[in-house]
C-alpha cells in the first residue's frame, strides 16, 4: 500500500502524523510506502518520527523548489497542445461536474513529461503558453496587475509537474491511500490513472475548509484594487482564485476515489456538499490505544493538578493567543494554576514568537510554560485538563488519549469536539458531559469553564468518569483497526489487469 503523506508524516508533527504512525504500526502484516509532499526542503527539520520496518518505501516531493525548475531556454508546444489544456480549463471553470472533467485532468498528466507536448519547459518558457496566460487575464481577471496574475497562474500550475515526476518514478502498489485531499488527493488521481488500482481517501479534517480558513488570513496574496475599487464584503481576485484552485482539486479527488472516510457525520456531510458520491462514503472515528493511557491513570494525584494543557502545534490555527488570554481570568481566581503549551515552535516561528509576547505583555511568564514537544505518558498524569483553543479540528487525538488518561478537557466548538464532550444523542449522551465546551476565541468563556472544572472536585471527578467511559466505549484502536481492515482488505481483493499479470 502507498500512503500519500501531504505536510505531516514523518517530517511535522502533530495528530495527523500520529494517526499514520499508528495505522502502520497497527498493521505489521502491510507492507506500506509512503509518498511525503511538501513545499521546499528548508521548511522542515527533519523527521519527527521513527520509520517503522514495515515501511519500505519513502519518497519526498518538495512542490516549490525553484533550483529543480528546467534551465531558461526558447520552448514551443506541439500543436493543438493548447487547445486541449483551454478545453479543461473550461470545464474546471464552467463545467465542473462535467463526467469527462476528471478524464480530461488525469490525460493531461500524459502530456507532461518532459517529452511531452506539454512540459514544464513549454509551460514556463513557450510562447503559446505566455500567449494563453495573457488572454486568461483578459477574459477573467478583476485584479489590475498582470504581473501578479503571471505568478499566480505560475504558482498554480508549477506543483503539477513535480507530482507528475513523483508519480512517474513511485513503486506500484495494490493501494493507494491519501489522507487528503490537496496535492496528495491529486497524486492518487494521478497514480490510479498511471497504474490502476483501488483509491482509497481518508480526512481528518476537510482540506478544503482548512485551505480557506489558511487563505482566509494570507498576508501574501495581493489584492491591488484601489480605495474606491475595494468592496470589503467582496475577496479579492487572487484569494477567490486560490480558493477556486482548492474546491476543483477536492472535487476531482472525490470523483477518483473509490472510497472515502470522515472521521464523524458532519464531515461526512460536508464531503457530500463538496461533490463525494454518497455510496463511496462512510465514517470512521479515530481510536487510542486505551490500555496504554489507562495505565497513567494510578500515577495522578488524588487532587486535579490545577494544570491547564494544550497539546498541540504553536500554529496560527490553533489559537494559542486566546488560551493564553484566558489565563488571566484563571490566575485571578486560581493563583496556583498554570498554563502549560506542549507542542513544537518551529512550524511559524514568528507566531510562536507574539505568543511568548504577549504572554509576556499580560504578565504572564511565570504562568504560561512553553515545553515543546513532550511525551504524552509523561505529561498526562501532571496534567488537570487537556484545553483546545483551535479555531478548526477534526476529531482530535489528543482529546482521547487525555480521555484514556482520565482527563478530561475544555475545547472550542468546532469539528467533532461537541459530540466528545456531550455524546451523540441515546447512551452515548447517557454517559454524561466529559468536559465543557465553549465559542472559538472567548478567553473569557474558555476560563470560566476550566475554572468550574478544576475548581469543583466532584464536578471533575464526574467528567473524568465520562471521558473514561466515552473513550473506551467509542474510540478504541482495535474499532479503528477493524474498520480500516475491512477497507483495506476490499482493496486488495479487487484485481487490476497487471496485477493478474504480475503473479502468473
Amino acid at each position: 500500500m502507498l500512503l500519500l503523506l501531504e505536510g505531516t508524516y514523518p517530517f511535522v508533527s502533530g495528530g495527523v502524523s500520529s494517526w499514520v504512525y499508528q495505522i502502520m504500526n497497527g498493521f505489521p502484516d502491510i507492507r506500506f510506502g509512503a509518498l511525503f509532499i511538501g513545499s521546499r526542503a528548508e521548511d522542515y527539520a527533519g523527521m519527527r518520527y521513527a520509520l517503522p520496518p514495515n515501511l519500505v518505501h519513502l519518497d519526498i516531493v518538495y512542490l516549490f523548489e525553484e533550483r529543480d525548475n528546467p534551465k531558461i531556454r526558447p520552448a514551443h508546444a506541439a500543436k493543438g497542445a493548447m487547445r486541449e489544456v483551454e478545453q479543461l480549463h473550461t470545464m474546471l471553470h464552467d463545467d465542473l461536474k462535467n463526467p469527462k472533467c476528471l478524464h480530461a485532468f488525469s490525460s493531461l498528466f500524459d502530456a507532461a513529461s518532459p517529452e511531452g507536448k506539454i512540459s514544464h519547459e513549454m509551460f514556463l518558457y513557450g510562447k503559446e503558453s505566455w500567449e494563453y496566460i495573457k488572454e486568461g487575464y483578459r477574459k477573467h481577471s478583476t485584479d489590475p496587475s498582470f504581473v501578479d496574475y503571471f505568478w499566480t497562474i505560475r504558482n498554480l500550475h508549477t506543483p503539477f509537474w513535480r507530482l507528475r515526476e513523483a508519480a512517474a518514478r513511485a513503486p506500484r502498489a495494490r493501494l493507494y491511500h491519501s489522507i487528503s485531499t490537496g496535492y496528495a488527493g491529486v497524486m492518487g488521481v494521478l497514480l490510479k490513472h498511471r497504474n490502476p488500482a483501488p483509491f482509497l481517501l481518508s480526512e481528518h479534517g476537510i482540506y478544503v475548509k482548512e485551505r480557506k480558513i489558511d487563505l482566509f488570513q494570507a498576508t501574501w496574496i495581493s489584492d491591488n484594487r484601489t480605495a474606491f475599487e475595494r468592496d470589503t464584503s467582496q475577496m479579492g481576485y487572487y484569494r477567490q482564485l486560490w480558493i477556486r484552485f482548492f474546491e476543483h482539486l477536492g472535487y476531482l479527488t472525490y470523483q477518483a476515489a473509490d472510497d472515502i472516510v470522515a472521521l464523524y457525520e458532519t464531515n461526512r456531510q460536508r464531503q457530500l456538499a463538496d461533490g463525494a458520491p454518497a455510496a463511496c462514503t462512510r465514517n470512521i472515528p479515530n481510536g487510542v490505544d486505551v490500555e496504554r493511557f489507562a495505565a497513567l491513570r494510578g500515577q495522578r494525584p488524588a487532587v486535579p493538578p490545577r494544570v491547564l494543557c494544550l497539546i498541540g502545534r504553536v500554529v496560527p490555527i490553533k489559537d494559542i493567543k486566546t488560551f493564553i488570554r484566558s489565563m488571566r481570568t484563571v490566575v485571578k481566581h486560581m493563583p496556583e494554576a498554570e498554563a502549560w503549551i506542549a507542542g513544537p515552535e518551529d512550524e511559524d516561528p514568528e507566531y510562536a514568537a507574539e505568543c511568548r509576547e504577549l504572554a509576556r505583555q499580560l504578565g504572564l511568564t511565570e504562568r504560561v510554560r512553553f515545553l515543546g514537544f513532550q511525551k504524552l505518558t509523561e505529561l498526562l498524569p501532571k496534567v488537570g485538563l487537556v484545553v483546545l483553543s483551535s479555531i478548526s479540528e477534526a476529531l482530535p487525538l489528543v482529546v482521547l488519549e487525555g480521555y484514556a488518561a482520565g482527563v478530561p478537557t475544555v475545547c472550542t466548538d468546532v469539528g467533532s469536539c461537541r459530540q466528545l464532550v456531550e455524546g451523540l444523542p441515546g447512551e452515548d449522551a447517557a454517559l454524561g458531559h466529559s468536559g465543557r465546551v465553549v465559542r472559538i476565541a472567548d478567553p473569557e468563556a474558555l476560563a470560566q469553564a476550566a475554572l468550574a472544572l478544576l475548581g469543583d472536585q466532584a464536578e471533575w471527578t464526574r467528567a473524568a468518569g465520562a471521558a473514561m467511559r466515552r473513550v473506551e466505549t467509542y474510540y478504541t484502536q482495535a474499532m479503528m483497526f477493524d474498520s480500516y481492515r475491512t477497507l483495506y482488505n476490499k482493496g486488495f481483493n479487487r484485481e487490476y489487469p497487471w496485477q493478474a499479470s504480475a503473479s502468473s
